[in-house]
């Protein structure tokens, strides 16, 4: 069974930077396809950025730029630098993780770096609110 736990959202101030962490049971952020998406009330799950298992990276349009995930692959953690955080990136983050690198959902082909694709293991999640 796989298991995530995110660690490091707050609230900050517009222009201000946080890092979340997730930490991952077993040996699997070298292996798996990894991700963080987000959720803000009311609105729909959107993904952020997510990394394959040879370190290739991929950002939704709303934070290229600002955003950086990176794995840390000896400890099995899995972050996101946030800088220059706006209130609209305001949500609740979520780690997630899945073995399979690419296949086919719902009659759709999806990379690891479709920001669209599903996820098989997910975290609790962490808040992050950020005021103007």
């Amino acid at each position: 069974q796989v298991h995530l736990v995110e660690s490091g959202g707050g609230s900050v101030q517009t222009g201000g930077s946080l890092r979340l962490s997730c930490a991952a049971s077993g040996d699997i952020v070298n292996y798996y396809c990894m991700g963080w998406f987000r959720q803000a009330p009311g609105k729909e799950r959107e993904g952020v950025a997510g990394i394959d298992s040879d370190g290739t990276t991929k950002y939704a349009d709303s934070v290229k730029g600002r955003f950086t995930i990176s794995k840390d692959n000896v400890k099995n953690i899995l972050y996101l630098e946030m800088n220059s955080l706006q209130p609209e990136d305001t949500a609740m983050y979520f780690c997630a993780a899945d073995p399979q690198l690419e296949g086919s959902y719902s009659g759709r082909w999806l990379s690891c770096l479709n920001l669209f694709r599903p996820f098989g293991y997910q975290g609790q999640g962490t808040q992050v609110t950020v005021s103007s």
